[in-house]
């Protein structure tokens, strides 16, 4: 057994078996017929499941390895960003060099379409897509730990509970990590640990120290520009699980705590991946290579960056100004934008948040508001 086993992608020997066995997979393929055959699915559910197999078989034919799975997925997921987005743009492409390997630290909005964004934007500049870490605690169906390993994906255990176990897995994780790019394969990570609900982008400088827990006795400065670091900030005009982020933290601050329903992970996924996205901006800042002192000016640096490059729209404004005053800073941010972009958002907004809970309103406000407050720290401090 190799010593990343347990976390790494699949290779290419392995995708014949791992797509067999998904194809033979009972609960994926009543899950796929009930969502392409919803009325059918009910009434003849063994016949749909085997008609959603058959197809699939044929699609499946010819896939031998990673690079022509990602090819063969790649009009779906064109078609999945289309008929959820009005318009996806990227900045910073000119910052990546062809042949160079990097560590894409990013900020973090939605489970699975953060890394699907930058994969999209990567794989039509000619850029190979990167290994994207995704933690255990979505992974609890043996066929989503498939999908995942197979899109190249590695597993970050965050259910683990032990200290020794906890230390050991970040040092295998961050020795994957520096594995991964010393094989020239670029990373995606994101900034922190699980989504940031209320719209504050932070970089946690616990990320920074286990990446760079491998390779200790180096010198800290050299170690961070050898990485390549490149922050990357992905700006959602509206947000499909709002609500559902909204309701988390209005129990968090009511009760002091928050539990997950049964099933709300893929709950969450299903909408970010199908929800309503607006306009979408994925920014790729420059790599890090000044010198750094320690893990916190790392993050503060990554945070300039993402904060620097993050795209506000007009669901942000509106937010800050449903809050009350809004800082004199901002207080033209309509010149920014046409008078019929500014009323079709202004009542799409409207009625957003009129769906929403009263007692929740003030939480589901914090995450379109939070990024205008972000950027403006930021560039006060420059």
């Amino acid at each position: 057994m190799g010593a990343f086993d347990a976390i790494r992608p699949y290779d290419d020997a392995e995708v014949p078996a791992v797509m067999d066995r998904l194809l033979g997979d009972r609960e994926l393929m009543r899950m796929l017929a009930a969502y392409r055959f919803p009325r059918l699915a009910r009434w003849f559910p063994g016949l749909m499941q085997r008609a959603v197999e058959l197809g699939l078989r044929r699609e499946a034919r010819g896939i031998e390895c990673v690079d022509t799975l990602q090819h063969r997925m790649e009009p779906y997921l064109d078609r999945l960003i289309e008929s959820s987005t009005l318009q996806v743009t990227y900045s910073g492409m000119e910052h990546l060099r062809d042949g160079q390997a990097y560590l894409f630290l990013a900020n973090h909005r939605d489970i699975v379409m953060d890394p699907a964004f930058v994969n999209y934007a990567l794989y039509h500049a000619g850029h190979p897509t990167p290994r994207m870490a995704i933690g255990d605690n979505l992974l609890q169906r043996s066929f989503v730990a498939d999908l995942m390993r197979l899109n190249k994906c590695f597993i970050v255990h965050r259910s683990l509970t032990g200290r020794r176990e906890k230390l050991q897995a970040y040092q295998t994780l961050s020795a994957y990590i520096s594995h991964s790019l010393a094989q020239g394969e670029s990373i995606w990570i994101a900034q922190a640990e699980g989504r940031a609900k209320d719209g504050v982008d932070e970089t946690d400088p616990a990320i920074i120290k286990m990446v760079c827990m491998s390779r200790k006795g180096e010198e800290f400065s050299g170690l961070i520009q050898s990485l390549n670091l490149v922050p990357v900030s992905i700006a959602y005009e509206w947000d499909p699980c709002d609500s559902m982020k909204a309701r988390e933290l209005e129990q968090k601050a009511r009760l002091g705590e928050y539990r997950k329903e049964p099933g709300e992970d893929d709950r969450s996924i299903a909408k970010g991946l199908t929800g309503y996205k607006g306009r979408v901006h994925v920014a790729f800042g420059e790599p890090l290579q000044d010198d750094y002192a320690d893990a916190k000016a790392v993050a503060r640096a990554v945070d300039q960056q993402v904060l620097t490059h993050y795209r506000l729209f007009p669901s942000n404004y509106l937010a800050l100004e449903q809050q009350g005053d809004i800082p004199a800073d901002v207080a033209d941010w309509r010149a920014s934008f046409t008078a019929a972009e500014i009323a079709e958002e202004e009542a799409r907004f409207n009625a957003r948040l009129a769906e929403c809970p009263v007692a929740q309103r003030p939480f589901w406000l914090l995450q379109y508001a939070n990024p205008v407050l972000s950027r403006l720290r930021v560039l006060a401090q420059q």
